[in-house]
């Protein structure tokens, strides 16, 4: 990727596609990770990613795994597309006689971890409504079971049918209740975690690529950008976990009775170190980890094999 020059449709597309293909690939773990996050001391319904993936699959069936999935597969597209293209282009004006000091390399990961909230947060807003329904679901179902004497017969003998909204519906209730801002909240929370983690990734990833280029101007072979997109995107996902779980909790607009609501990223912070401890900020690290490497491993594979230029080439070019 950082080894050829690639025209801003062709880092559109490439950006787009990668998206695609990592969030299919990845979406139920990623759906794992936010119920791991949301869960609080009192109300866990779930002891790792595979007992909530399990359980999942058996109180939701397998599609219930891709809760959110299309909110992602609409809005994946144009948020990798802006964060990709939007790094090549401060790392190009950055850059002098084709280099770039560690520090500037920095400032262009910062750069793009700017300007991809535009996209991520609504995103992420609604696909966390969706995803953590389930598990709402399930929590409001013990709580009936606890209780048979005050809920229908159907509920006490263990079976209850929870509606979740589409990603419309939450849409439009958000837009009518909140306005724009509505989308939006957690936004300071998601610029503190994607600005760190691409100042973490981008300079990571260009220098591990750099260890295995063929000679000194050489590229990169294939398999070295595929790992060094890996290794990168795993360690920046685990550096800022602790932000990731903060974000998730600041978005969840639904919870169960027993747990903490925040008024804000101090709050959020302040309760979960003494309600739950620090070890609370790493929930769900792992499945970060496995979520975000091959996303960003799938994404430099696209870029190496050129997707977005043989799409291009299809199409007729003007004349000048």
């Amino acid at each position: 990727m950082a080894d050829k020059q690639i025209s801003l449709p062709a880092k559109l597309i490439n950006g787009g596609i990668a998206g695609l293909i990592g969030v299919t690939c990845v979406f139920p773990i990623d759906l794992a990770k936010t119920r791991l996050q949301n869960q609080q001391n009192g109300s866990r319904l779930y002891t790792s990613m595979s007992d909530c993936l399990i359980k999942t699959i058996r109180s939701e069936g397998y599609f219930g795994m891709y809760r959110g999935a299309a909110v992602n597969l609409t809005l994946v597209t144009p948020e990798k597309a802006i964060k990709l293209a939007a790094n090549d282009f401060f790392r190009h004006h950055l850059s002098k006689d084709g280099k770039l000091t560690l520090l500037k390399e920095m400032l262009a990961g910062c750069g793009a971890g700017t300007c991809q909230v535009i996209v991520t947060t609504p995103m992420e807003m609604l696909k966390i409504q969706l995803q953590d329904a389930g598990r709402l679901g399930k929590r409001k179902l013990q709580t009936a079971i606890g209780r048979p004497h005050l809920m229908p017969e159907t509920v006490a003998a263990g079976t209850v049918e929870t509606k979740s909204p589409t990603a419309m519906q939450l849409t439009r209730q958000l837009l009518r209740e909140k306005g724009i801002a509505g989308l939006y909240k957690g936004l300071g929370a998601t610029l503190l975690r994607d600005v760190p983690f691409s100042i973490i990734y981008f300079p990571l990833f260009a220098n591990l690529n750099n260890l295995g280029k063929r000679g000194a101007e050489g590229p990169a072979p294939f398999y070295v950008s595929f790992v060094s997109g890996c290794v990168a995107g795993s360690t920046a996902a685990v550096a800022v976990n602790p932000v990731d779980v903060i974000k998730t909790r600041l978005q969840s607009l639904n919870r169960a009775s027993t747990e903490d609501t925040y008024s804000g990223v101090t709050d959020c912070i302040r309760k979960i170190m003494r309600n739950e401890g620090p070890a609370a900020f790493l929930k769900g690290a792992y499945c970060r980890a496995l979520v975000i490497a091959p996303l960003f491993g799938i994404a430099q594979v696209v870029y190496f094999l050129g997707v977005g230029e043989f799409i291009l080439s299809f199409l007729p070019k003007k004349d000048n």
